[in-house]
């Protein structure tokens, strides 16, 4: 019984690689580099033929963008269902996966009927366990022999978000601004405290919907989900889309003038006050401690 992890960059998921091992061993990766630039059909056209050649039960990958829409171009090319976003597998027949839908709100119990599972693993909603590394599939053999058709669509460039540094989905610390920021101009103060932590500044969906930041900035179920050591939240209410997306945080810090917002009985730490006034006030103690 064999099963494939795709691997994205570098190290493998380690989310993925503990739900595979729920199937058994070995477990055999395949690296998404392999087709570079990036072609999601070049990537999907690999794994059917690692799949194959090594006869898997199932292939995982992360439940990321690239993960689902290669996944989604696997699932089309071998006419096999295909779950997404799981954060359960149980193996058997049919297979049992329990998938996160409605932005992490509810968990779906489903039967997958297939005689090869593909799965994605919704990142940081599975607990790490250890387990011995993956093999690596030697996939030269297969690039010599993917179809024109295979990179149609490719990427072309890379584009670094504004401001550079370190990505949202990445960051240790992000500070986020929601409509009590008030206007563009209002995130200097937001900014000025991302500086000082060396932070990414973040935001909610209606903050965008203004034109107050780049959609790049968005945290939320319809942006960026993020799990930062920190999250600070200024000025935001903490509608369902936007827990959403920072669920996964370590510990989080509202900061809101509303006691009763939902943010504020979900945080870790909530200061109830004017951000206008306790953004800086906080950015001041920093810098008298530096």
């Amino acid at each position: 019984m064999s099963v494939l992890v795709l691997m994205e960059e570098g190290d493998p998921s380690q989310q993925a690689l503990t739900l595979a091992r729920a199937f058994g061993d070995p477990l055999h990766a395949v690296r998404m580099e392999a087709a570079s630039p990036f072609a999601p059909d070049a990537v999907a056209a690999i794994l059917q033929r690692a799949a194959d050649d090594l006869a898997a039960t199932a292939v995982f990958a992360a439940g990321t963008d690239r993960g689902n829409d290669v996944m989604a171009r696997l699932a089309a090319r071998m006419d096999l269902p295909f779950a997404a976003n799981c954060v359960e597998a149980t193996l058997g027949d049919p297979v049992v996966v329990v998938r996160s839908r409605w932005g992490g709100s509810l968990l779906e119990t489903a039967n997958l009927h297939s005689p090869r599972a593909l799965i994605t693993v919704q990142p940081h909603a599975v607990r790490v366990s250890d387990g011995p590394p993956p093999i690596d599939v030697d996939v030269k053999p297969y690039l010599e022999t993917l179809e024109p058709a295979d990179r149609l669509v490719q990427v072309e460039e890379h584009v670094a978000p504004p401001g550079g540094g370190v990505s949202l989905a990445e960051a240790k610390v992000v500070v986020s601004g929601g409509r009590g920021v008030g206007s563009k101009e209002g995130f200097a103060i937001i900014e000025e405290l991302a500086g000082l932590l060396g932070a990414r500044v973040g935001c909610s969906r209606v903050v965008t919907s203004a034109g107050w930041r780049p959609h790049a900035d968005q945290v939320g179920q319809t942006g960026t989900k993020i799990s930062p050591d920190l999250y600070i939240a200024c000025g935001i209410s903490g509608a369902t889309q936007h827990m959403a997306g920072c669920k996964g945080a370590k510990r989080i810090l509202a900061i809101n003038s509303d006691p009763e917002a939902p943010i504020m009985s979900l945080a870790d730490y909530a200061v109830v006050g004017d951000l206008k006034e306790v953004v800086p006030a906080i950015s001041a103690e920093i810098k008298k401690l530096r």
